[in-house]
């Protein structure tokens, strides 16, 4: 009888154990799930307020017991003025043309910069180890200055200045107000964020089996064919990884592209000048008085960030999966 009492007694103990444990498991559930509901309001908050906010019309605006769903709508009136206050498609070609070819190329000539930094050991590496640091602390706009100066006379090591000195003929191009003005850095691999870029890339080229460099070089394969025939398509991940990195900070590339281009502006920068655009075109002040400039601006927000929208929805989970894979760590 008192084996029987003691075997139902543990049976008691661990039903209520495993009860506490579900329940102390569902209640981590319930928990964890408000934090991420939390989290994902707070950072779709503004897109949902921008797109609701760019499809309401000025009577919308001014009733203020309905603010997630508009009583009336203005959908063309406010894109149509948006699309034309910021010359939607040759903006469109100028943000192709001047960032989205230099994100290109900065793409590829970071790689080969990474790999040579990762892979070969020389002197002063760890003096071009920090050089890179210190381009990835530095602002752009603390040498956005000499840089602009540099590319309205571009020389090379002051060679076309002795030439201009001596000669009196000045033959140092002028590249600002051309794609150059882009292209070149990101050539020579110290464009737009190239310094976080390059670290990227070095992290995951540490990671590669020396094995299968060696079995190239044993092959008669040099540094650079063994980069493009073992290193870069073994790189599928980081690139995709730096692919995205790259083409969301030029798209939205307003601070170099408003200094180095007079006209024909991105639409980054087309962006920013919306509100002086519409008062110019349209005379529409953003003020109480007039709540639908309000609209006209979200309706261009809305139109800038679509096209990258629409991008990250198609690589999305190629991308997830190549943060989790190329484990950008210190």
């Amino acid at each position: 009888m008192k084996n029987i009492i003691n075997t139902l007694s543990n049976l008691d103990y661990r039903t209520t154990h495993k009860l506490q444990k579900k329940s102390l498991s569902v209640l981590y559930s319930i928990f964890r799930l408000v934090i991420l509901l939390s989290i994902g309001f707070i950072i779709i908050y503004p897109l949902i307020y921008t797109v609701v906010t760019s499809l309401q019309s000025k009577y919308a605006f001014l009733n203020s017991t309905r603010v997630w769903i508009p009583t009336e709508f203005a959908i063309g009136e406010n894109y149509a003025a948006a699309f034309d206050a910021m010359e939607y498609m040759s903006s469109l070609w100028s943000t192709f043309k001047n960032e989205l070819i230099s994100a290109a190329i900065e793409i590829a000539s970071c790689a080969l910069v990474a790999y040579g930094l990762a892979r070969f050991n020389f002197k002063a590496k760890k003096y071009y180890i920090a050089i890179l640091f210190l381009t990835i602390l530095v602002p752009e706009m603390m040498i956005i200055i000499p840089k602009m100066i540099n590319y309205s006379h571009l020389d090379l090591f002051g060679i076309l200045g002795l030439i201009n000195d001596a000669s009196g003929v000045d033959l140092r191009p002028n590249i600002l107000d051309t794609p150059w003005a882009f292209w070149l850095p990101s050539i020579f691999g110290v464009g737009l964020r190239s310094g976080i870029l390059i670290y990227i890339y070095i992290q995951f080229f540490k990671g590669l089996p020396q094995e299968l460099e060696e079995a190239a070089w044993v092959d008669g394969a040099g540094p650079f064919k063994t980069f493009l025939s073992i290193a870069l398509p073994s790189s599928g991940v980081v690139i995709l990884t730096v692919t995205v990195f790259s083409m969301i900070w030029h798209w939205n590339d307003s601070l170099l592209s408003g200094m180095y281009l007079s006209e024909n502006f991105p639409l980054a920068s087309q962006v920013s000048r919306l509100p002086e655009t519409l008062g110019s075109k349209y005379h529409i002040i953003l003020n109480a008085r007039d709540p639908q400039g309000i609209g006209y601006l979200m309706a261009g927000c809305v139109l800038f960030i679509v096209p990258m929208l629409i991008v990250y929805m198609i690589i999305q989970q190629w991308f997830i999966e190549s943060i989790d894979r190329v484990g950008i760590t210190g």
